[in-house]
C-alpha cells in the first residue's frame, strides 16, 4: 500500500479544487521564495516561520530529500532548545520514547515505538528519530493504531468531524489515491479512517505541546494540509505553521494549504497506480 499512499498524497491538489465544486477555506499564500535555493540553511527557513506551537512538515514519502530536511529541522530546533517533541505519522499512537535515555540504541528506540520497517524504512526515518532521542526530546507515535481501523470504518460519526466540503475532498482523495480500484461501498469507510488518522495525530500533537516551544509533526503532505488535514482538528488557540516539502513542482493548493513550500530536486516519474493494479 505504499504506492497507494503516495498516490493519495499526490492526488490531493486536484481533489481540493474539484470535489463537488467546493473550495476549502483560503489561507495566506505559501512562501515559495524562502527556500527556492536548496542551499538555504535550515535555521533561516525556520526563522522565517517564527516560533509556532506546532510545525507540520508534509513530505512525499518516496522522496529521500524530504527525510533529510526533516533531520535538519530536528537538529536545528533541538540545538536552540526550541523542540518540544516530535510526533510521527510513521508510528502508532500509544508508543513513545519518553522512558529511554539519550544514549538509547536504535533497536531500543524501534522497540519503544513498535516500528514497522516494512511500512516505513528505518534507514530513512531513523536518523530524525535518533537525533531527537539524543537531544532528550520525546518522540511520539501519532497515527491511528491499526487495530482500530475496523471499528472506525463502521462509525459514521467520523463524517461529522469535518465540514461537508472537507469530507468531499477526503472522499475524492481516497478514491484517487486507490486509483479508482476501491468498490464504491468502501470509499466512505476508508475516508473515515483518513479523518480518524488526522484526529489522532492532532490529539497527540496537542498533548505534546509545551509553552514557548515547537512540536514538530512529520507527516505526509495530505495530513499537513491546513484546509483538510490535521490542522482541522487542532484548537485555534495553537499557533500552527505548515510546510509542504515539494519534489513535484507547484500545485494549486500551495496557496491554500501551506505557509511555505520547500522545493527539492524532482523525482523520476513513477506510476503508482500501475504498481497498485499490478499487485491487485
Amino acid at each position: 500500500m505504499r504506492g497507494a499512499a503516495a498516490a493519495l498524497s499526490c492526488g490531493l491538489a486536484v481533489a481540493v479544487l474539484s470535489a463537488c465544486g467546493s473550495t476549502p477555506p483560503a489561507s495566506a499564500p505559501a512562501q515559495r521564495s524562502l527556500a527556492a535555493d536548496p542551499h538555504t540553511p535550515m535555521a533561516q527557513r525556520l526563522q522565517a516561520l517564527g516560533t509556532p506551537d506546532v510545525l507540520a512538515l508534509g513530505e512525499q514519502h518516496d522522496a529521500p530529500d524530504h527525510q533529510r530536511l526533516q533531520l535538519a529541522a530536528v537538529q536545528t530546533l533541538a540545538s536552540t532548545g526550541q523542540l518540544a517533541a516530535v510526533v510521527l505519522e510513521m508510528a502508532d499512537a500509544g508508543h513513545d520514547t519518553r522512558a529511554l535515555p539519550a544514549h538509547a540504541t536504535p533497536e531500543q528506540v524501534q522497540q519503544a515505538l513498535a516500528w514497522r520497517d516494512n511500512a516505513w524504512p528505518w534507514a530513512l526515518y531513523g536518523p530524525s528519530v535518533m537525533a531527537a532521542v539524543a537531544a532528550r526530546t520525546p518522540v511520539f507515535g501519532g497515527n491511528l493504531p491499526r487495530q482500530r481501523n475496523a471499528a472506525v470504518m463502521k462509525q459514521p460519526e467520523w463524517e461529522a468531524r469535518v465540514s461537508p466540503a472537507v469530507w468531499a475532498v477526503q472522499r475524492d482523495a481516497v478514491r484517487q489515491g486507490h486509483c479508482d480500484l476501491l468498490p464504491p461501498s468502501q470509499i466512505g469507510p476508508m475516508t473515515r479512517i483518513q479523518v480518524a488518522r488526522d484526529a489522532q495525530l492532532a490529539d497527540t500533537v496537542q498533548a505534546a505541546t509545551v509553552p514557548g516551544k515547537t512540536v514538530l509533526l512529520l507527516v505526509g503532505s495530505q495530513h499537513a494540509h491546513k484546509a483538510v488535514g490535521v490542522p482541522q482538528h487542532l484548537p485555534p488557540s495553537l499557533v500552527l505553521k505548515t510546510v509542504r516539502l515539494d519534489a513535484d513542482g507547484p500545485r494549486p493548493d500551495d496557496t491554500t494549504g501551506f505557509d511555505a513550500v520547500w522545493p527539492t530536486p524532482p523525482l523520476p516519474p513513477k506510476d503508482h497506480c500501475a504498481e497498485l493494479r499490478g499487485g491487485s
